[in-house]
């Protein structure tokens, strides 16, 4: 019998080893912004559990080694994270002290390691399998309700995150709601300027290469320094405008953070929507004239339909772009999580700049998953209309 390996099976393997075995498990500090004392899996956790964990990372990672069927690979995958994810929050609880407010357990290298591993895992299974868009949004919501229950269970109140969480939770949600505006908002504003812009472009060729080169060179300025310059221009305006100021435009704060997110997206709007436009059937174009359809008539019932899944990929990459983007908006006063990550950084205190950085990867991880099953459902649906 001859024993076949899985190639991706086995670097998530050599990771689960080497993060199982080698990577410290937790981190312990006395207080928040002290070096931390690095702990194992078998230090971390108590005497009956972490064995067991080792136990369950050992077995999932045999599974992802060898080429075991799909069904038990992913039964591997959730159970290796659901383990992780559990007594992660045992650790906290078992490495502090009891009535002490000052120490901080954190997850350390290993923790997040296997957390990557067991994901890659779990991510090659899905595609393997092929679900349809709406079962992996499905899966999304199934994960984020589980990870909402164990928030709300109080398992991970021990670790340091939640502490920092805690003692900011208003500041929290008021800086999330600054982001999450200052991403869909730009997003909101690049659509409805970028594209008519889009369209105007492709109809008139004269004008595409110019629009488009402009974009590109907005595109290559560094997101700070275009916050940067934006400071001097949009201060004039609040100063010598009348009621600029009274409609919140200043030299820094959300006005400039909103404008350089805004010129950041219109490039992939509008170059998406010229690539979607020049991708319509010319028969589908050719049959609509046939039919006595005016150039308005056909740019809204033939053209813009089949180049909409094009147009919507260029609207994912903006959104992602932009929650991303809308950390830096800290660093002139535009709010979002980004407060958090600045003020860490500036602390030394790593669990507050995970405070801001895993409520924005989340958000775009999110965003791309559902925007990604709607384009595959766009496009299905101008397969059909086309055959």
């Amino acid at each position: 019998m001859t024993i076949r390996f899985d190639k991706l099976g086995v670097v998530i393997a050599a990771l689960a080893a080497y993060a199982a075995f080698l990577a410290p498990f937790a981190t312990f500090r006395a207080n928040r912004i002290v070096p931390g004392q690095a702990r194992s899996i078998l230090e971390a956790l108590p005497i009956t559990t972490g064995p067991l964990l080792l136990a369950i990372l050992v077995i999932a990672a045999f599974v992802a080694l060898f080429r075991t069927p799909l069904v038990l690979r992913l039964a591997a995958g959730i159970v290796a994270l659901a383990a992780l994810a559990l007594l992660i929050g045992d650790a906290g609880t078992f490495l502090t002290p009891a009535g002490n407010t000052f120490a901080r357990v954190s997850p350390a290298s290993g923790f997040w390691i296997l957390i990557f591993a067991f994901t890659l895992l779990l991510a090659d299974v899905l595609t393997r399998l092929d679900l349809s868009p709406w079962a992996r949004v499905g899966v999304l919501v199934v994960a984020a309700l589980a990870i909402g229950l164990l928030l709300v269970s109080g398992r991970w109140d021990s670790l340091s995150i939640l502490k920092e969480y805690s003692n900011r939770a208003d500041s929290f949600w008021a800086e999330g709601s600054k982001h999450v505006t200052l991403a869909l908002g730009s997003l909101l504003a690049a659509v409805i300027v970028g594209l008519p812009l889009g369209i105007l472009c492709h109809r008139v060729e004269s004008l595409r290469a110019g629009v488009l080169n402009v974009l590109n060179i907005i595109q290559t300025i560094p997101s700070i320094a275009l916050f940067g310059l934006l400071i001097a221009p949009l201060g004039w305006i609040a100063l010598h405008v009348p009621g600029a100021a009274a409609l919140g435009i200043r030299g820094i704060g959300t006005a400039p953070a909103f404008v350089a997110l805004f010129l950041y997206s219109l490039l992939p709007v509008v170059a998406n929507t010229v690539v979607g436009l020049a991708g319509v059937p010319r028969a589908a174009n050719d049959a609509a004239r046939g039919m006595g359809m005016t150039d308005r008539q056909r740019l809204f019932g033939v053209e813009f339909p089949l180049a909409f899944p094009v147009i919507l990929t260029g609207i994912r990459i903006v959104l992602v772009q932009n929650i991303g983007l809308a950390t830096i908006a800290a660093l002139i006063g535009g709010g979002g999580f980004g407060v958090f990550v600045f003020q860490g950084v500036g602390q030394t205190a790593m669990d507050l700049v995970l405070l801001g950085a895993v409520p924005t990867v989340a958000l775009a991880f999110a965003a791309a998953i559902i925007l990604d099953a709607v384009i595959e459902m766009t496009a299905t649906r101008r397969k059909v209309q086309t055959a």
